[in-house]
């Protein structure tokens, strides 16, 4: 299968769970709790990995779920439908985690990452788990945001334009934040490793 096959077939398979989270979200405005159930069911490992990452602390990340939840089930009627509903999801648990951050003033850490591409030939003799502990560990020094700008492309698959928009920052903001986190990546990458040229 060719490159420009899977983009169109995996953006379909995106469209079509968007309409389907679109219905649930209509139903959830009508108060069906059906529907809520299972919107929360379709988020809650997604969000769990992501606030995971961000707080470190299970018990926060869970909070912030139940919290970014409800926010939904109360305001599902505010959905304007000007983008895909997992981005106005995870635009409420941002913010929601933002501010249980600055409230419990925790410092923001990020733990091991889930899912690394495969690494290149430089990186051949690092194993599974080395290279996801490397990789963790060099995340955890990147700012906040560009942090959080490379998680939600890479580990979560949103758009440029979907994280301006959770982040309530212009789409140039995120892909300066991109181009400044890979920078450092990939300095910190073969000094981490114990690669790095004398």
């Amino acid at each position: 299968m060719e490159l420009a096959d899977r983009r169109a077939e995996t953006a379909a398979a995106k469209e079509q769970s968007n309409e389907h989270e679109l219905g649930l979200l209509r139903r959830t405005t009508a108060r069906d709790r059906d529907a809520f159930q299972e919107l929360y069911r379709i988020y809650h490992r997604r969000l769990a990995r992501f606030l995971t990452r961000m707080t470190r602390h299970y018990e926060v990340a869970e909070e912030i779920i139940n919290d970014t939840m409800w926010v939904v089930w109360e305001r599902a009627a505010d959905f304007r439908g000007s983008s895909q509903v997992s981005t106005w999801i995870m635009g409420i648990a941002y913010r929601r985690a933002l501010k249980t951050l600055r409230r419990a003033s925790l410092q923001i850490q990020t733990s091991d990452v889930e899912a690394v591409e495969e690494p290149g030939d430089a990186w051949a003799a690092v194993n599974d788990q080395d290279l996801r502990d490397l990789v963790g560990r060099a995340l955890a020094q990147l700012p906040i945001e560009q942090r959080l700008v490379v998680e939600f492309t890479y580990y979560l698959g949103h758009s440029c334009a979907d994280i301006a928009e959770i982040m309530d920052c212009p789409v140039n903001t995120v892909k300066t934040r991109m181009f400044h986190a890979r920078r450092k990546l990939r300095l910190m990458m073969p000094e981490l490793s114990g690669f790095a040229e004398d």
